[in-house]
């Protein structure tokens, strides 16, 4: 696989919105009945949400799930899902489909996209805020409550909520130049890479 291999754009049928659900349940290992069914994903694409692809050739090797919300007078897109096949990852595919989902967001006017994401898993918080620019000021306690995935390992779903702005000069300024931008450490806590295996 090479970067320039895999296309990101719109799923645009059924069967792709199916491959979704598949590698959703493939990526987290859901039981059947806390998977987002085929259904939410052809709703959250027509009330302006968005279902997001990424192909090699005809394989979904990843996707990226929003839903439009308004909080406070605002619209905003909140992003559900972002899912990447074991095997496609490390790669930036995860970025490629973030900053697909921002390109789409600002074309339609919105300026705020948020998302939820477990700080045990440090890649995931180092994509969300080192590389996407995102702030997160929130902190959930078990959000969606104890889960099916192996990948929670039964823990409960404490999450941080990402603040993505879209046209901040963090945001932009961090795409445009690739480099962290400079801000003051509070406090460095050290995490095992594998905590999930304590």
């Amino acid at each position: 696989m090479t970067a320039d291999s895999i296309l990101i754009r719109k799923c645009h049928d059924l069967d792709e919105m199916r491959a979704c659900v598949a590698l959703q349940k493939e990526v987290w290992s859901f039981s059947d009945a806390e998977l987002v069914p085929l259904r939410m994903f052809v709703v959250g694409q027509k009330i302006g949400g968005q279902v997001i692809g990424a192909f090699e050739g005809r394989e979904l090797v990843g996707f990226a799930f929003a839903i439009p919300g308004a909080r406070g007078g605002h619209s905003y897109l909140h992003s559900h899902m972002l899912a990447v096949r074991k095997d496609h990852r490390n790669a930036g595919l995860g970025r490629r489909l973030k900053l697909f989902q921002r390109e789409d967001g600002l074309a339609r006017g919105f300026e705020l996209m948020e998302w939820t994401f477990d700080p045990l898993e440090i890649k995931n918080a180092y994509l969300n805020i080192e590389r996407l620019g995102t702030i997160a000021r929130l902190y959930s306690i078990n959000q969606y409550g104890i889960t099916s995935s192996l990948l929670q390992g039964g823990l409960p779903t404490d999450r941080l909520v990402a603040e993505w702005w879209l046209k901040s000069k963090r945001v932009e300024g961090l795409l445009r130049t690739e480099t962290k931008p400079p801000f003051k450490t509070a406090r460095t806590i050290s995490v095992p890479a594998q905590i999930y295996e304590w």
